[in-house]
């Protein structure tokens, strides 16, 4: 890959308006790893604020709605979570797969209508224990991912600018344990033979691969060294500027030439 690596921390249910100082020494550190892309997806009453003080960083969201407005109470569309400054979202996080019910084809129409909100989108793919030990894990992951992606004839002319892919192991999130590096490399390479099968050569070959799922400073450059592993989704790690910005240091040492 010849493009940028990817740090992405997702705050997940963590962050009130005190945190806004961890966020200000990722940005400024940040601003010292240009050979690194850092981006945060903080709650979403944290969007705007960090999107006004963030020099660096990129900003985005965790989730948002299918829909562009209506009856949706509680609900956050992909057109408000713009106006507050996001420039991202994640998708298809495990984590709203089980706890929400969300569908593969929920999360196809979530992605079409960030897209057309101008956002950039991070979609999420993994599979659990019990599916990696009965050995199809790789089937479920092209299957869970084909379905989730808004088809090629609806996605922009810049994939590769626009989409990012999240390989998080639900087993591995939050456990402790990543994933083998063999692990990684196997099922990096399916999704990469898969974006180029969907998208062409170019596009499909530029898209960046993130791993998730137990990333840590200690970990991190095992991970990085891994064959189309474009960056990282972290979860705990990234709520302190010190160990996120570790992984982010680990990450540029590979990409360099």
């Amino acid at each position: 890959m010849t493009r940028r690596p990817y740090i992405v921390g997702n705050w997940k249910m963590h962050g009130t308006r005190a945190m806004l100082s961890e966020a200000r020494a990722i940005d400024r550190a940040a601003q010292r790893h240009m050979k690194v892309e850092v981006a945060i997806a903080p709650p979403y009453t944290l969007i705007h604020a960090i999107h006004r003080e963030a020099e660096q960083i990129a900003v985005g969201a965790q989730d948002c709605h299918q829909a562009d407005g209506g009856a949706h109470t509680g609900d956050v569309s992909a057109a408000m979570i713009a106006d507050a400054g996001a420039k991202f979202v994640i998708l298809g996080h495990s984590e709203r797969r089980q706890m929400h019910g969300e569908s593969d084809a929920l999360v196809r129409a979530k992605a079409e209508s960030a897209l057309a909100a101008g956002l950039r989108i991070i979609m999420c793919c993994g599979e659990s224990a019990e599916t990696r030990e009965s050995g199809k894990a790789v089937a479920f992951v092209k299957r869970q991912l084909k379905a989730s992606l808004p088809p090629a004839d609806a996605m922009p002319a810049d994939v590769a600018e626009r989409l990012t892919i999240a390989y998080e192991p639900i087993w591995a999130i939050g456990t402790g344990t990543a994933a083998t590096t063999d692990d990684i490399a196997e099922m990096h390479g399916v999704i990469r033979a898969l974006l180029v099968d969907l998208f062409g050569p170019e596009q499909g070959a530029e898209v960046r691969i993130l791993y998730g799922g137990s990333v840590k400073p200690d970990n991190a450059a095992a991970i990085f060294a891994v064959p189309d592993v474009g960056g990282a989704l972290v979860g705990g790690a990234s709520l302190t500027a010190d160990s996120f910005m570790g992984i982010a240091l680990a990450a540029s040492e590979p990409f360099e030439n």
